[in-house]
């Protein structure tokens, strides 16, 4: 990835990420303390499941201490982020914590910033690259995606106890992966098309960034299949705390230093079809990655490559993956509207671009990787 080098220098460059991150197991429990070091009045946003296996123990280890739980809703969108917002102000918390997974904790990074409170992430799930950023996502309460959202700032503090993370459902941890799977690639698509991060306007990647972006794949590729079988056992294993680093902090980084692109594009595109919306977002995301690949005319063996690593883990490679092998050209020719629409990141993609052409793209993928997984 050195092909806009020179227009870095010539352009400069900006990064940002969260104040702090810590990763250990049992860190849930050390939460109070991190609350204090940021303010004197907590209020804590809690994914409905966490609440359910560990609300109890959460609210032990606060103690005494002055904090308000509330459950989260179950969808960021806006009447969840207003509804959230208005009780912060009620409760006069100077400090607001998400706990949960990215959906939660975009909610409380929203609603918590309206109001100028300190905002801690506690993901309980390594399934997207959410908790780092300066970015939430918005959806309507169907969960079509409408908006991503710009913050003023990062999350002070990123807390993930991968214990926690390590007793959840491995699907989370495979689906981070594929997350995290498209950061190297749209890194590459960004500097390709000389487009910026989005860290400040018109700035484009630092060495920092890159170096980010390239180590997270290398992290997946060394010890995501590790993590995946020591996951589907609940195993707290080295290579589960790698993943955990590269799907929460390595993606985090780089796709906020270095931008996304036709990945994350084509998923959006993708939650016009209630079909796909029972998947995570990182599912859709790894067959978005796929459908990038192809649509910038990559090499078939750097595909094959990556359609390989998918199956291995478990990650979608094929329209039929997404409940979508009766899917019609003129379904996929929606999904391509929708990833176009205007402002749409998949808009950074540096070869020409229109209705037709992505829905191609998608389609020729798909012919390609039923064919790989025939013969695997």
């Amino acid at each position: 990835m050195t092909t806009a080098i020179g227009w870095q220098a010539a352009e400069g460059r900006s990064y940002g990420g969260p104040g702090r991150y810590v990763q250990r197991a049992g860190e849930l429990r050390r939460l109070p303390e991190h609350l204090q070091d940021l303010g004197t009045r907590a209020f804590l946003l809690v994914d409905r499941i966490v609440a359910e296996e560990y609300g109890e123990a959460i609210r032990a280890s606060l103690g005494k201490a002055e904090a308000r739980i509330e459950t989260f809703g179950g969808e960021c969108c806006t009447e969840e982020i207003d509804r959230v917002a208005a009780l912060v102000a009620e409760s006069g918390a100077d400090v607001v914590a998400g706990i949960g997974g990215g959906k939660t904790a975009d909610t409380a990074k929203v609603a918590g910033m309206r109001h100028r409170a300190r905002i801690v992430v506690v993901p309980t799930i390594a399934s997207t690259d959410a908790p780092c950023s300066a970015i939430a996502v918005r959806y309507n309460q169907e969960g079509v995606m409408q908006e991503a959202m710009a913050l003023p700032r990062n999350p002070d503090l990123v807390v993930v106890d991968s214990a926690v993370v390590a007793k959840a459902p491995a699907r989370f941890l495979v689906s981070g992966m594929g997350d995290a799977l498209s950061t190297f690639f749209e890194a590459r698509s960004n500097l390709e098309s000389r487009s910026p991060n989005f860290i400040r306007p018109n700035l484009p990647a630092p060495e920092a960034g890159i170096a980010i972006a390239r180590a997270c794949h290398e992290v997946l590729m060394r010890d995501g299949l590790a993590a995946k079988l020591a996951a589907e056992r609940n195993l707290l294993t080295p290579a589960v705390e790698a993943i955990i680093e590269a799907n929460t902090l390595l993606s985090g980084l780089g796709f906020e230093n270095c931008g996304v692109s036709g990945a994350h594009g084509i998923h959006d595109g993708m939650t016009v079809l209630p079909a796909t919306r029972k998947f995570f977002h990182g599912e859709k995301v790894a067959f978005g990655t796929l459908c990038l690949l192809m649509l910038e005319g990559r090499p078939l063996a750097e595909i094959a490559a990556t359609a390989a690593f998918c199956r291995s883990v478990g990650l979608p490679t094929t329209l039929a993956d997404l409940d979508l092998g009766q899917a019609t050209p003129d379904d996929i020719g929606r999904v391509a509207e929708a990833a176009l629409k205007p402002g749409a990141v998949i808009g950074r993609v540096a070869t020409p671009l229109s209705p037709t052409i992505v829905r191609d793209a998608i389609l020729a993928l798909d012919a390609y990787t039923s064919g790989l997984a025939r013969s695997a």
